[in-house]
């Protein structure tokens, strides 16, 4: 686990101690369970909105909406997360990705809310999950779907995160860096497998790390590669190795309109 990954896990921990002292474990999980009956809150099938778009032959993207990173710094001073998402949904996106973590990526569950209010595509709410009460807190806010992180998380935590999700109809993105991860995340029950391209420790990004891990899953998962997806050919690289599932954010939130990023990225191939 990197020194970046440690400082955050600590931060979150201390988080959610400050959040359950003001709004304790069963208004949080009661808020939660009463939203799936919310008109405008009920979950939105966030794996099925990917595999809709990669049925009809296109890229399944998630689109990411952040502020900021702790190694890049601002990415847009004119952050309007209800502007990005409804320019993601019109040009193509099948989710979002809505950083919600405050210290480190400058996100909120603010953001989170104001996206979804402002598209009718399913969104995950991505955050760095140490706790049950996060995933509670997560449908709560209006997510349709959480992050779990295998370098955040021990076999127990996940499974155990997993199944308040899929009690709260939501989905489960779980993500991985290497083969250990990619092991201990094939025993979860979600086809959903984030894999992050991005080295936790160095910070390096290849692609290769999806494509080096692809001969180890099972066809009953659906791969979401992440981090580095930069050109038309990063793309084509992806597609023709049958990875047909993305999740993209610093790409597009640097540029002026990031849905049409989007849309010249995945959809423009000529």
């Amino acid at each position: 686990m990197s020194d970046i990954l440690k400082r955050i896990l600590a931060t979150k921990f201390d988080e959610v101690s400050k959040a359950s002292s003001q709004i304790p474990m069963h208004t949080i999980r009661s808020d939660a369970e009463a939203s799936l009956g919310e008109s405008g809150l009920q979950p939105r099938g966030f794996i099925a909105s990917i595999e809709k778009r990669i049925a009809a032959g296109d890229a399944g993207v998630i689109a990411e909406i952040k502020k900021a990173s702790p190694s890049k710094g601002i990415f847009r001073e004119d952050f309007d997360p209800a502007k990005i998402a409804v320019s993601y949904e019109k040009n193509g996106a099948a989710c979002l990705s809505v950083l919600t973590d405050k210290d480190y990526f400058q996100g909120s569950a603010q953001y989170l809310r104001q996206a979804r209010h402002a598209c009718k595509i399913p969104v995950l709410r991505k955050d760095f999950l140490v706790d049950p009460y996060q995933v509670y807190e997560a449908r709560a806010m209006g997510a349709d779907a959480i992050l779990l992180i295998a370098a955040a998380l021990d076999d127990a935590q996940m499974k155990d995160f997993e199944s308040i999700a899929h009690e709260l109809k939501m989905d489960v993105l779980v993500e991985v860096h290497d083969a250990q991860e990619l092991e201990r995340a094939l025993l979860l029950d979600t086809p959903l497998l984030g894999i992050n391209n991005r080295n936790l420790r160095t910070f390096e990004v290849s692609l290769e790390t999806t494509l080096s891990l692809l001969k180890d899953i099972p066809g009953n998962k659906r791969v979401v590669t992440e981090s580095g997806i930069l050109t038309q050919d990063d793309v084509k690289k992806m597609r023709d190795a049958n990875v047909h599932a993305f999740l993209v954010g610093e790409a597009f939130m640097r540029q002026d309109d990031p849905g049409t990023s989007l849309k010249e990225l995945f959809f423009n191939l000529g």
